[in-house]
């Protein structure tokens, strides 16, 4: 689609967002019976509501008291590419920001010089804190990718290496062909739980960003 100079387009990261929340928010609906859910807990609505709970435990804990508290055979990991955890991450950097602002109005900008600072040191502290400060909106986002895309990258080629060995059709390579794959599928498991990591990681670093504009840590 094209708004004047602007182009918008529907693509795979696009697709799979939007299916990954849709599953994520019919299971819950589901699980719980449109929302109310049962006294007793099935397994199901226990796994849902855990879930919930650690997430939530995750951000209090971070945040302290603050009132407004995959990896699947033919997927796509929108985490994967650099534009979409770009995004995210100068989302949230602007996100935190404005709450920052909203909270202490101009005193936000008190972060930028620490208490008991000599005047001379003042200004090139400044710049230095400044620059630490919006370089969080480009840490977030490389992290995850740098991770996520390292992690597929090496499954990818060792996929392609044991599938050439498995279409050579020699028993010799077929019989050498199981130590790549059963590499693979360790792989898969390792980068299953370099996925959950990661997600914990940057909710952790998003918590503590936003306690700092809010606190003025």
């Amino acid at each position: 689609m094209k708004i004047g100079n602007l182009f918008f387009s529907f693509t795979n990261s696009s697709l799979s967002m939007l299916l990954t929340l849709s599953l994520v928010l019919l299971l819950v609906h589901f699980v719980t019976k449109n929302g109310g859910g049962n006294l007793v807990p099935n397994a199901w609505q226990s796994l849902v509501e855990q879930i919930y709970d650690f997430v939530l435990n995750l951000v209090n804990e971070q945040i302290g008291g603050l009132s407004g508290n995959g990896m699947i055979p033919y997927s796509f990991t929108v985490t994967s590419h650099f534009l979409v955890t770009l995004g995210l991450s100068f989302s949230i950097f602007i996100g935190i920001t404005i709450v920052g602002f909203q909270r202490n109005g101009l005193h936000f900008l008190s972060f930028l010089l620490p208490a008991g600072v000599p005047l001379a040191l003042a200004p090139f502290l400044v710049l230095l804190e400044l620059i630490s400060y919006c370089f969080r909106a480009l840490s977030l986002g490389i992290r995850l990718f740098a991770n996520m895309m390292a992690g597929h990258s090496l499954v990818k080629i060792l996929s392609g290496f044991a599938w050439t060995m498995l279409c050579m059709n020699d028993l010799l390579f077929f019989i050498g062909d199981l130590g790549p794959l059963f590499i693979v599928l360790a792989l898969t498991g390792l980068e299953l739980g370099v996925a959950i990591s990661q997600a914990y990681v940057s909710t952790i670093l998003i918590c503590i960003y936003l306690n700092d504009a809010i606190y003025l840590h």
